[in-house]
């Protein structure tokens, strides 16, 4: 992704998630196999939940999270969301019918749901609707206020690391493997992609559920928007109330994580000492990491962690 310094001038955060967004990638990271240490319980969940009408949106939303872009659109309420959706299908191009059929589960779809979409069948867009409905208030409403908290703590978060180190660093900070090259911003991996802001800057939003690398898609007016995983996933939201503002931002394990890092720890210590798992550990030093919240360095067969400057203040303030 290609930064103009007119484009470094206007990055900014979302003012709340959007909920067919988060519903796309709540099923995307649903099918995915990664991160099993926090998401497998979840995972498990959401295979009693789904209800059976909304499993066609298997059809259209893959692990990789490169879902179709007109069901998904970053509109804030519901109603005007779905209203989104059908006002999109009514420009649906070809093209990006055949890419959805081509990665369908029905052998490319023959003649069936995706290409009934295409073809304005009125029954096919009222059996999207109905799946988008359904599948939201299973796996989306009863957790809407988890969902939000994801939001605003990872808000709240990137915005102090932004004012502390600057958009660079708080961009990095987006995954792990995230990069820049002077004013490019890259991410390693498929699917390849590169593009340019064309001055139009740039609206972050972190989601509760993704796990992957970060996304771009397009706001209703044409800016570009980048999507990543949220600093605390939905399954490591705190309860409401509990005690700790470091607890609600990053989750209870994983503040527990950081608090052992003052002094410099190994995988297996903190496995010991906190009572989890050894890829449970990793996944979240992993994400501190990324954060710039820990250092990781090896010494012969030894892994040791430690905090940084920025997580020791983060623990001082206690969030």
């Amino acid at each position: 992704m290609h930064f103009s310094a007119e484009d470094l001038l206007d990055i900014r955060f979302a003012a709340e998630p959007m909920p067919l967004v988060e519903l796309c990638l709540a099923l995307a990271a649903w099918q995915r196999t990664d991160r099993p240490g926090v998401f497998a319980r979840w995972r498990r969940q959401v295979a009693r939940e789904l209800p059976a009408d909304a499993r066609p949106l298997l059809e259209l939303l893959r692990p990789d999270g490169d879902n179709p872009g007109f069901v998904e659109p970053p509109v804030r309420d519901l109603d005007a969301a779905l209203d989104a959706v059908r006002e999109g299908g009514r420009r649906l191009p070809y093209e990006d019918l055949v890419r959805a059929a081509s990665r369908s589960r029905n052998g490319g779809d023959p003649g069936g749901w995706l290409r009934a979409l295409w073809e304005q069948d009125r029954e096919a867009w009222a059996l999207l609707e109905r799946s988008l409905r359904s599948a939201h208030a299973a796996l989306i409403a009863p957790r809407w206020c988890e969902i939000r908290q994801s939001f605003r703590a990872d808000v709240a978060w990137r915005t102090r690391m932004l004012a502390g180190h600057g958009i660079k660093a708080t961009l990095a900070g987006t995954h792990p493997d995230a990069r820049w090259s002077g004013t490019t911003f890259e991410v390693p991996g498929p699917p390849h992609f590169e593009t340019g802001l064309g001055g139009h800057g740039l609206t972050l939003i972190p989601s509760a559920f993704w796990t992957g690398r970060p996304l771009l898609g397009r706001l209703p007016d044409g800016s570009h928007l980048l999507i990543y995983p949220a600093l605390t996933p939905l399954p490591l939201v705190a309860p409401a109330g509990a005690d700790g503002s470091l607890d609600a931002l990053l989750g209870r394990t994983r503040a527990a994580v950081l608090q052992q890092l003052t002094d410099r720890r190994t995988t297996t210590e903190l496995a010991r000492d906190l009572g989890i798992s050894l890829p449970s550990v990793s996944e979240h030093t992993r994400t501190l990491r990324a954060a710039g919240l820990i250092t990781t360095e090896r010494e012969g067969k030894a892994v040791l962690h430690a905090a940084t400057g920025l997580g020791v203040d983060l623990l001082r303030s206690g969030g």
